[in-house]
């Protein structure tokens, strides 16, 4: 392939057939955002475009802001909190108290185990996250619910 591109070089239309074929708008499928919705519809996807009657039926991107963190990686996570002072162990020594919104976590989610007894405070916890942790022993304030 390479022979025909240099090949091509230095001609007045570089392949493209005559030179009135690749002039206007048309030939790259429209001007601005035309086509967001039909074939340029992957290109509006990435970019974000949001234009025409059915706005719902793009997705926004990062629609949920909220920093959500599984059981089980707080489970892994423990170690080094109580250590950094961000959880604290217990008087009688039978669990760690953790307040996840210190942390910057808004939403417990419930994948993992969970093998110790917790005392956890979070803004928005799930259902499976809450069984696990009062399986465990634990117990959970949640100041809203899912």
């Amino acid at each position: 392939m390479k022979k025909r591109i240099k090949r091509i070089r230095g001609t007045r239309t570089c392949g493209g057939g005559s030179h009135k074929k690749r002039r206007g708008k048309g030939s790259k499928g429209g001007s601005g955002n035309a086509g967001a919705h039909e074939h340029h519809f992957v290109r509006s996807l990435k970019k974000g475009i949001r234009k025409g009657k059915n706005k719902s039926q793009l997705p926004l991107q990062n629609r949920s802001a909220d920093k959500a963190v599984n059981v089980g990686e707080l489970e892994e996570m423990l170690e080094e909190l109580v250590e950094e002072g961000k959880a604290e162990e217990k008087a009688d020594g039978t669990g760690i108290y953790l307040d996840a919104g210190r942390l910057g976590i808004q939403k417990i989610l419930g994948k993992g185990k969970v093998t110790r007894k917790l005392t956890l405070k979070a803004n928005k916890i799930s259902n499976v996250a809450r069984e696990k942790i009062e399986r465990a022993g634990g117990e959970v304030e949640a100041t809203s619910g899912v």
